[in-house]
């Protein structure tokens, strides 16, 4: 759930009395359709060792994009414009949670079928994962305050055309334009806070930002529940849509007041080659993937499957010829050389993959199978949220004094939450409640807090340093990617075998496979560095 990753801008001062050493501070933002991660990495390094950082990797040609310009630095961030900001990044993470409570009361009304939900679920997931890093490029490059206000704006038009849509399928073209436009609003925010913030100002700003990523777990599951229950003026999950819209016309109207402009004074060049082939390569995977079982796996579906390696294929080729060339291409394979590169990739997918599956399989559980109310299906996911939040705030601290034990030990606490929870599932199914279900969901969400969290933090520790930023944007579109490849397998294979199977012992063979991703999770993890130094 993830919803997208802003890489951080380096801020770079010299220290008072000394001419050789500089401390380098960057900030990294990750959000996992609202799991969202704060990283803090301070560098000390000698002027006399250049090569500290950049020994492993080898460098483009062309210059690294400037921090700010000058002007900008001196434009403070006032709390009214720290509030609009961190406003524009809430609201796509509330709205995925929300969304996930209110799918089964969509697929009543709208008889949209187990696939079509798919696509509600996943299609906003796809669109963030391609237009993330297009949306950061275009805000260094046209400016970031432009495009924030830009994005709140088609972030309410979006909403307002979800909650609207007469037909399901509507409703999933809807949605992937609403994950465009959160790809536009999201990499603002860390942006502007970087650019505009300095100090203790800059901590307890990012420090609410990733506490604003729990709040929209807890905050979305409640109120998502609430809202399709009260069937406000016969809205019913139409509300859960409709409620963006005053809120995002507030955030860009505010914006034009309280936020400062800042761009970068030497952008990239956005790299759409790359990007359309990104996006036809995942479309060609995930749409037969979602849709084939529905459709009784016609002649298209073989063929898209067919075509998705050469599509793959094609983009590695675009992306490796565009950085031999000296450009910044949407994904620099280089950075695959550097092996905590690599293993944090191959952490990323299994950890999302489970996580987005497990959020969409588990909101068709709670209603379909348990028919409990909207209601109750949000209050029976606040203590996995709780979980998370309570672990995501330990993070930084633990992450300082264990290193990827952290990882690790998340690793370690999810498989045993699965175990539980498929004990309880196996057990007594019929009568699985709130409080039933209470233990495992917030072993589960204890154990994502330990891993997504500092992730993004371990795996980027020995990036160097004018890399870093890109390689924050590598990981952050494989999240989102991850997390519709979740739900385009284990999400299909769920509602396939429930007509056989029965609903308990279908969600136990997909916790029976996500067991299995876990364990590669905990592998790899030991592969990290165990210091962050």
């Amino acid at each position: 759930m993830p919803l997208g990753c802003a890489p951080g801008t380096p801020n770079a001062t010299l220290v008072p009395g000394s001419s050789g050493t500089r401390i380098t501070r960057l900030w990294y933002q990750a959000i996992a359709d609202g799991i969202v991660v704060v990283v803090t990495k301070q560098l000390e390094q000698q002027l006399d060792r250049p090569q500290a950082l950049t020994d492993r990797l080898p460098l483009p040609t062309t210059p690294a994009p400037a921090a700010v310009p000058a002007s900008a630095e001196h434009r403070s961030l006032s709390a009214l414009g720290l509030i609009t900001v961190l406003l524009g990044a809430f609201l796509p993470m509330l709205d995925f949670f929300i969304v996930n409570v209110a799918l089964p009361t969509i697929d009543h009304d709208l008889a949209a079928g187990p696939a079509v939900l798919e696509l509600v679920a996943a299609g906003y997931g796809i669109a963030f994962a391609v237009l993330l890093v297009l949306g950061g490029r275009l805000g260094d490059s046209l400016g970031r305050r432009k495009l924030f206000i830009a994005g709140a704006a088609l972030f309410a038009l979006t909403s307002l055309a979800c909650g609207l849509a007469p037909t399901a399928w509507t409703l999933v073209g809807a949605r992937v334009a609403q994950g465009a436009a959160a790809a536009l609003l999201i990499p603002q925010v860390l942006a502007t806070i970087t650019a505009s913030t300095s100090g203790p100002h800059r901590a307890r700003a990012l420090s609410i930002y990733g506490a604003a990523g729990g709040i929209a777990v807890v905050i979305g599951q409640v109120l998502g529940g609430m809202l399709v229950q009260a069937d406000l003026f016969g809205s019913s999950w139409r509300a859960v849509f409709l409620l963006n819209v005053p809120f995002a016309l507030a955030t860009g109207v505010l914006a034009l007041r309280a936020v400062p402009e800042s761009r970068s004074d030497a952008p990239s060049r956005v790299d759409l080659p790359g990007t359309l082939l990104l996006c036809a390569a995942l479309l060609s995977l995930f749409v037969p993937l979602m849709e084939g079982r529905a459709v009784g796996w016609p002649l298209w579906t073989w063929v898209s499957l067919g075509l998705f390696p050469f599509i793959a294929w094609a983009f590695i080729a675009v992306e490796r010829r565009s950085e031999a060339a000296g450009q910044t291409p949407l994904v620099p394979l280089s950075l695959l050389r550097i092996p905590e590169m690599r293993r944090g990739l191959g952490i990323a997918l299994p950890y999302f993959g489970n996580f987005g599956a497990f959020m969409f399989i588990l909101a068709i559980t709670l209603q379909q199978g348990l028919h409990l109310s909207p209601v109750d299906s949000g209050w029976a996911l606040v203590p996995l949220a709780v979980g998370y939040f309570s672990t995501s705030l330990a993070g930084p601290r633990l992450i300082g004094r264990f290193g990827s034990r952290v990882i690790t030990a998340g690793s370690l606490i999810m498989p045993v939450g699965l175990i539980v929870l498929m004990v309880t599932v196996l057990t007594d199914f019929k009568h699985l409640g709130i409080f039933s279900l209470l233990p495992a969901m917030f072993l589960i969400g204890s154990g994502n807090g330990l891993v997504g969290t500092p992730l993004f933090r371990v795996v980027l520790s020995t990036v160097p340093l004018e890399r870093a930023g890109v390689g924050s944007g590598v990981l952050a579109t494989t999240q989102q990617s991850s997390l519709a490849l979740g739900v385009a397998t284990l999400g299909t294979l769920f509602l396939s075998v429930v007509p056989t199977m029965g609903m308990a012992h279908a969600l136990a063979l997909v916790l029976v496979i996500e067991l299995a991703g876990a364990a590669v999770v905990t592998f790899l993890s030991t592969r990290l560095p165990r210091s962050m130094g």
